[in-house]
């Protein structure tokens, strides 16, 4: 059974740093490229980051290019996303989200694609 396991989120101020965690199990890990999305209430899930199977190739939306770097470590069945930076605009509830990656560089922003979803973790963000 997939599982998927978010931690790290929090309440910090503008400029703060955060890491999330999303733990994998049921489902072998380095065969699934990984997202992260995020999500308000009333508005629609976006994509955050994606990363390939191997890490090799990641991706990111504008709004949080160059802030969030997403990794993972295969050995530990983990992926993180590393948010520096923060602003009062990035608080949502943060999901992560595998999907079966054919390819090795495959990867994808579009939630559409992604089977498996975590439960979320909230960050907050105040000014």
């Amino acid at each position: 059974q997939v599982q998927l396991v978010e931690s790290g989120g929090g309440s910090v101020q503008a400029g703060d740093s955060l890491k999330l965690s999303c733990a994998a199990s049921g489902f072998t890990f380095n065969n699934y490229y990984m997202g992260w999305f995020r999500q308000t209430p009333g508005k629609e899930r976006e994509s955050v980051a994606a990363i390939s199977r191997s890490g090799g190739t990641t991706a990111y939306a504008d709004s949080v290019k160059g802030r969030f770097t997403i990794s993972r470590d295969n050995a530990k069945n983990t992926v993180y996303l590393q948010m520096n930076s923060l602003k009062p605009e990035d608080t949502a509830v943060y999901y992560c989200a595998a999907a079966r990656g054919y390819y090795t560089d495959a990867y994808s922003l579009r939630s559409a694609r992604y089977d498996s979803w975590g439960q979320g973790t909230q960050v907050t963000v105040s000014s």
